[in-house]
């Protein structure tokens, strides 16, 4: 019934009713206790077909908060979420990944903190569920990562338990691209139901969309595409192997070789500025490194099939050059029927895509059937 109320298909008791099949007299103690759990508010009137005019249920969003937590490599993103997922407001900092779980993860815990008092004064009130993205192989089921290149000493690191022994609420863990690709989808292409989402800065990742739902694999670790080998290439990659697309057309690796051309360049903001000062070197090299990508992509495209590709991350700041080397490469080696209707476009939400990403795990987790029954069978149990 929440499900039903959240995505405007049924607003009414009677549309409930009649969507459900319930008798009315059920409806109505179910609706009754999604309204005292604080999930759902009735107030405005709907328009009258004949007789007293029915009220129109809507979510709850008065008092409750979600937080939606992006952790990138050199960066942190904290942003505040109402449960109907509307950004009410995000903070970046930066900061150092390899620096550690506890360094990293306390500075979350004090951003957050900051933001549930400037919201509203009382963070155990208001905060339902917390969504957290790294940069790294997350085993979703236990929200712990493994083996993370870029992560030193965050193996196994219980990060749900981190935040649950604080706020006192559910936290969920994701790779950061998942996240994004999840913001994306629900965002700016619902229609897409076969979406894959490219990052695009000092590592490489991709999140996977099938039939609406992020695809995670077995493990955990579906999307892994920056270490899928490229060519002949010889590059040696941060995880050990070489001639890995990460080596090739990450930002790192391309900051590196931009610095041994005398170019002023640490990483991929700096690829960025250094493109729209029109340096050519910078503008030949990711051009050359959307090709890579787009070798790898064109694999993924006649693999998967998908409706949408959303290209994301620090280096799609500069989409003009990315992309034409990516489009040209899948283009050229999908096949016909796979790329008949397919989109190759940048990421329309933006620099916030991670942190919306996580903040929209964390709701449907907390809005989902089972969260919600177990809430009100909690309280039935209570009184």
């Amino acid at each position: 019934m929440l499900a039903l109320v959240r995505s405007g298909i049924a607003v009414t008791r009677a549309q409930i009713a009649r969507r459900t099949g319930l008798a009315r007299s059920t409806v109505s103690q179910r609706v009754d206790a999604l309204i005292a759990h604080g999930f759902l508010v009735e107030d405005a009137e709907a328009p009258s077909t004949g007789g007293r005019p029915p009220r129109l249920l809507s979510l709850r969003t008065h008092g409750h908060a979600i937080a939606g937590v992006d952790i990138g490599a050199s960066h942190c993103r904290v942003g505040l979420l109402g449960v109907d997922g509307a950004l009410l407001a995000v903070r970046e900092d930066p900061l150092t990944i390899a620096d550690g779980p506890a360094s990293v993860l306390g500075h979350v815990e004090r951003t957050l903190r900051v933001l549930l008092e400037q919201a509203d004064g009382s963070a155990t009130r208001t905060l339902r569920a917390i969504g957290v993205g790294v940069p790294g192989p997350v085993e979703f089921s236990t929200g712990r990562p493994v083996d993370p290149p870029i992560m030193p000493g965050w193996h196994h690191y219980a990060i749900p338990e981190f935040f649950e022994e604080r706020f006192g609420v559910r936290a969920l863990v994701d790779n950061d691209v998942n996240v994004m690709a999840l913001a994306e989808q629900r965002r700016s292409s619902s229609a897409a139901l076969h979406l894959l989402y490219l990052k695009i800065g000092t590592g490489i990742g991709c999140g996977i969309v099938a039939d609406g739902r992020i695809y995670r694999g077995a493990q955990g670790s579906a999307g892994d595409i920056g270490h899928i080998r490229v060519g002949e290439r010889e590059d040696p990659c941060r995880c050990g192997n070489s001639g890995c697309l990460e080596a090739i057309a990450g930002g790192a690796a391309l900051a590196d070789r931009l610095g041994e051309l005398g170019l002023e360049a640490a990483g991929s903001l700096d690829i960025v500025r250094l493109i729209r000062e029109g340096n050519r070197e910078a503008v030949r090299m990711v051009r050359e490194a959307g090709r890579a990508v787009g070798e790898v992509l064109s694999g993924l495209v006649n693999f998967f099939n998908p409706e949408t590709v959303v290209v994301g991350g620090a280096l799609a700041a500069v989409h003009d050059q990315l992309l034409a080397g990516v489009r040209e490469a899948v283009y050229r080696r999908s096949n016909p029927l796979a790329t008949r209707v397919l989109r190759i476009e940048p990421s329309r939400t933006g620099e916030n895509a991670g942190a919306i990403g996580a903040g929209i795990l964390a709701i449907e987790h907390a809005l989902s059937p089972a969260q919600v029954d177990r809430a009100l069978a909690k309280d039935a149990t209570a009184a």
